[in-house]
């Protein structure tokens, strides 16, 4: 789905009454629950598309547990709620990350991101799930020349490997995952990993065990020590086994899922109670230690807490509740509801039904 976003051009300072850290679903719905407010939202996020983790790393991955939607994938879910949020307007600010924050005295914020694009908000928002990520990467001294070109950790176009020879390093889902999606496609899988026993869901690992013994791939159980090149092009991977044994395993492609190294970035320099990199907040309003500043999603923490999306949901409606009052000082917000409220209606640019 297409949708266009709005992008300032301006370098003077924003004035605002949100912004959003992170694009991800859980930030894309808390510009919904802000707008029933009619609360306008700004959305910063590192990456250069919007949708997140679930997007960036896992876009054709089945995602089951979202409300009356028996399946979508990642890419699915972000359009969704890209499309849910049309009415709203959000700007989005991509490609950057928020590298200071402070008090005004007034009790507004000022922020500035990398690009030099600066705010001055009543309310901040961070739903940026495990904070600023990166895969962790496969320690072969030269391969990282490789990276984008033959050496992926992320899959964002299958088709890529269609009729090509992949080899996929890792033992959790993700590994699992697009060897078995792969294979039928590419023109031949091997999955390696440096022990018998997965990490992966069971029903995973049975399938393809299943596959192997079908002779419709490969498993290996080892590491990769080195790696043979040809005309500038990544051609073979030397896989040392717990024999003591190297084995040359000719690729055209090698994926490599040894998962995220999550990293707070400047967050963790704002001031803010922390709990092992994850932030401290009530279940109230899911406000952190710092007034006027929220936290919703994977990235906050208090008793009982469940990662899920579904729970980031929940964490938005009751934030835009909580931060209601700091934009709005002088008015009692009302909780209304979308199906019966015509003033819902009109904010979210519907027809109000007539009922017999």
């Amino acid at each position: 789905m297409s949708m266009s976003i709005n992008i300032p051009s301006s370098p003077a300072a924003i004035e605002t009454d949100a912004v959003i850290v992170g694009a991800g679903p859980v930030g894309l719905f808390q510009v919904f629950e802000l707008g029933l407010l009619e609360i306008k939202a700004h959305v910063i996020d590192t990456l250069s598309a919007v949708g997140g983790q679930c997007v960036e790393l896992y876009p054709d991955k089945p995602i089951y547990d979202i409300p009356a939607v028996p399946m979508c994938t990642g890419q699915d879910l972000a359009d969704r709620l890209l499309e849910q949020i049309k009415p709203f307007a959000p700007t989005f600010h991509l490609g950057q990350e928020v590298v200071a924050l402070y008090r005004r005295e007034d009790g507004r914020f000022d922020m500035v991101t990398s690009l030099g694009t600066c705010f001055i908000t009543k309310t901040v928002f961070i739903a940026a799930g495990v904070g600023a990520f990166q895969p962790r990467a496969l320690k072969v001294e030269g391969i990282e020349q490789f990276i984008d070109q033959q050496l992926f950790y992320r899959v964002q176009d299958p088709s890529h490997f269609a009729d090509r020879h992949i080899v996929i390093v890792g033992g959790g889902d993700s590994a699992l995952d697009w060897a078995l999606a792969l294979v039928g496609k590419a023109a031949s899988v091997v999955l390696l990993h440096r022990r018998e026993q997965f990490r992966a869901a069971p029903a995973s690992v049975a399938k393809m065990h299943a596959l192997c013994e079908a002779f419709e791939m490969q498993s290996m159980v080892g590491q990769i020590t080195g790696f043979e090149m040809q005309d500038a092009q990544l051609r073979e991977v030397k896989v040392t086994g717990n024999d003591g044994i190297t084995r040359r395993v000719p690729l055209d492609d090698l994926l490599v899922f040894f998962g995220l190294s999550p990293k707070l970035g400047p967050i963790a320099h704002w001031g803010l109670d922390l709990e092992r990199k994850q932030i401290k907040v009530d279940t109230e309003k899911f406000e952190t230690s710092i007034p006027g500043i929220f936290a919703v999603g994977d990235i906050n923490t208090y008793p009982g807490k469940k990662k899920l999306i579904l729970s980031g949901f929940h964490e938005a409606a009751l934030a835009a509740f909580g931060a209601a009052h700091y934009i709005f000082p002088e008015k009692r917000v009302h909780l209304q509801y979308t199906t019966t409220s015509t003033k819902l209606h009109k904010v979210l640019g519907v027809e109000t039904p007539v009922f017999d």
